[in-house]
């Protein structure tokens, strides 16, 4: 996994799951700007409107990680990066750059 790739992350204690751009990976933990997984499609409603809310930056310590997964569509299953692409009409990426 490399800075500004798209990811999922599983965490345990408690047991959640973490959408969004990976900014760092270390020893210490993973940095990642995004969305709790439940709150996904309620974030991507809100995109383009008045009261839109932006992505979090989030550092979470390595003992909580149990998994990283990359966003990737997966046969006919799109990534959820493609559906935001889909319905918002532009990248995380160009998202994240508008927003700053």
């Amino acid at each position: 996994m490399k800075p500004n790739s798209i990811v999922i992350i599983s965490l345990h204690s408690p047991k959640e799951k973490f959408w969004g751009i990976l900014e760092e990976i270390t020893p210490a933990g993973i940095t990642v700007r995004g969305v709790d997984l439940n709150a996904f499609a309620e974030w991507m409603s809100q995109v383009g409107t008045v009261e839109e809310m932006g992505l979090a930056l989030v550092f979470y310590p390595m003992c909580r990680v149990e998994r990283v997964a990359l966003d990737e569509s997966v046969g006919n299953i799109p990534s959820l990066a493609a559906t935001f692409l889909t319905r918002s009409g532009m990248t995380v990426q160009e998202y994240l750059q508008k927003m700053t």
